[in-house]
């Protein structure tokens, strides 16, 4: 499919300049840092209404993700090229890619998928549905970074309390089972903090983000997370304000340092 998104010239920098961009900053702040981002995209879809891809790109390219996690991918919505969004930004943003399509029609797909600087590889998707709700699924796999493997966890839990708490005890079983550091990033719609599904996965996540996100043009929520294991693997995390423009979330962005490890 023919995409006539106009990218900026930052989203059109080449991969080699993205990873020398990658290895100044990895000089600059630790020679075993690295950087990842969820973000809940809305179809990229805005406040104003308007579905613009290229935004997307635009915003995530500026934070140098070398990790990015993005949910609400595609569209629902009888959008005529929702279809391609998965390839365009696998394209834009990352040379590869897993993903769960949980939506699948002739009109276009919806989802959301990891994308990584670095080779994935041990991707499985784990179907965290719960009963008659909306299908539901998290993406494992384990990223190859220059520092060693990074178990990687990402999701997008449902809108009902007992429906999260569902999924909340069975991401903390898929990040039990994790042989090498771990992040986990997603949407959690979880705004009670402190109830259960935050101490399910504090317990296994002791590291974690605090930001709001929601909504995105004023954010009230702690809807959208990282967290990591071991604790201080998680350096800072911030968020991008001016992202309020392509979706009605804002995204979260964070520094790792990954811990010394035997190497692959």
């Amino acid at each position: 499919m023919n995409y006539e998104y106009k990218v900026s010239a930052l989203s059109n920098m080449h991969d080699s300049e993205r990873e020398i961009a990658s290895e100044v900053r990895s000089t600059a702040e630790g020679t075993r840092t690295l950087r990842v981002m969820t973000w809940n995209i809305h179809s990229a879809v805005g406040y104003d209404g308007k579905r613009d891809l290229a935004r997307i790109v635009d915003i995530a390219r500026r934070e140098e993700p070398d990790i990015l996690a993005l949910q609400e991918v595609g569209s629902r919505k009888h959008v005529p090229d929702a279809s391609g969004d998965f390839a365009f930004l696998r394209q834009m943003l990352g040379n590869h890619l897993a993903e769960s399509r949980l939506v699948t029609a002739p009109d276009g797909h919806y989802g959301h998928a990891i994308i990584s600087r670095w080779p994935l590889s041990d991707i499985r998707l784990h179907d965290i549905s719960y009963r008659r709700r909306e299908p539901r699924a998290a993406i494992e796999a384990v990223a190859h970074t220059p520092f060693g493997p990074l178990h990687v966890v990402a999701a997008h839990l449902g809108l009902k309390l007992g429906e999260r708490r569902h999924q909340a005890k069975l991401l903390a079983d898929v990040a039990r089972s994790a042989s090498y550091p771990s992040v986990l990033l997603g949407d959690f719609n979880d705004w009670l903090w402190g109830g259960e599904v935050q101490k399910t996965l504090n317990n296994v996540f002791p590291g974690r983000s605090h930001l709001r996100t929601f909504p995105a043009f004023r954010p009230l929520l702690k809807l959208d997370r990282i967290y990591s294991q071991p604790a201080d693997m998680l350096v800072r995390s911030w968020t991008n304000p001016s992202a309020r423009k392509a979706s009605d979330h804002l995204p979260v962005i964070a520094e790792l340092k990954m811990p010394f490890c035997e190497r692959e």
